[in-house]
């Protein structure tokens, strides 16, 4: 499983393992989590990155109505992983 770190609003390092990727309307969206272990949280990050920016930004998605668009998508990919809200 590949492994990213990001940099906290405080400078902090956080560690995600990517379970997949996706687009969906040209925006760009990561499912991922914090632990290798099989039943970890997990959080839809969304590419907020425009193409001059030298390192990419995300967030984590929030809205409902956007989570669960993204998470149909995401469950359809990973059949064998259940996304519970």
């Amino acid at each position: 499983m590949e492994k990213i770190v990001f940099t906290g609003a405080e400078g902090d390092k956080i560690e995600f393992y990517v379970l997949e990727k996706t687009t969906l309307g040209g925006v760009d969206y990561m499912l991922v989590t914090e632990s290798e272990a099989e039943d970890g949280d997990a959080y839809v990050l969304k590419d907020l990155s425009k193409t001059q920016d030298a390192e990419g930004i995300y967030e984590i998605v929030d809205d409902e109505t956007e989570l669960q668009a993204v998470g149909q998508v995401f469950q359809s990919l990973l059949e064998d992983i259940d996304l519970i809200g």
